[in-house]
């Protein structure tokens, strides 16, 4: 049995790719004239308090957006706007700290309110993950939460990630340090809502 370690292709310069959705829902790269949504949600209290996410200026929001697109370009980051028929964006999934040698991830997501309750979500995570693995050849993705977020827990159980354990004091938020929750997933798992054989 070998022991060689799988090769990871390398991330082309090609443009993120746009992943669908259901419901005519999509997620596609960020664009500078999406920066009015990112001072949005500067300004909302829950987005900010479980991301860590500080106010932005419309040029600081721009900057933001080229910074996105800058660390796709090296390999680094893949960060798309989750975008809804109706509504445009209402919210961001990624995969961040992309270590292609070795092979894996750690994923990032918000939702704006009037992107909740429809399953977006879970949806923009499958189809990361199902791009992480396919496309960039990642064997293992990483999901990490504060305890007293219930609403990212159930993102990531939806989405298939199983609960490896309870980090302590992982993460400092706003109102001090939160343990935090370790889910993942790998490439040889069985999609969610799949027994394995």
């Amino acid at each position: 049995m070998s022991s060689e370690i799988p090769s990871v292709p390398p991330v082309t310069r090609a443009p993120l790719p746009v992943l669908p959705l259901s419901g005519g829902a999509r997620l596609r790269p960020w664009r500078e004239e999406d920066a009015a949504v990112l001072v949005e949600v500067g300004e909302d209290p829950g987005i900010r308090h479980w991301n860590r996410i500080g106010p932005e200026s419309p040029r600081s929001a721009v900057d933001r957006i080229r910074r996105w697109d800058a660390r796709w370009r090296e390999g680094g980051a893949a960060i798309w706007a989750v975008v809804d028929a109706a509504d445009g964006a209402v919210g961001l999934v990624g995969l961040g700290d992309i270590d292609l040698s070795g092979a894996d991830a750690e994923f990032l997501y918000w939702l704006l309110p009037r992107g909740r309750g429809r399953g977006l979500m879970g949806q923009a995570v499958t189809a990361v993950t199902r791009w992480g693995f396919d496309s960039l050849g990642l064997h293992r993705l990483r999901i990490c939460h504060s305890v007293a977020n219930p609403a990212s827990c159930a993102v990531a159980t939806r989405a298939g990630f199983t609960l490896e354990g309870t980090m302590r004091g992982a993460l400092l938020h706003a109102d001090g340090w939160h343990d935090e929750h370790l889910h993942a997933r790998l490439a040889t798992d069985p999609p969610p809502g799949e027994d394995p054989a």
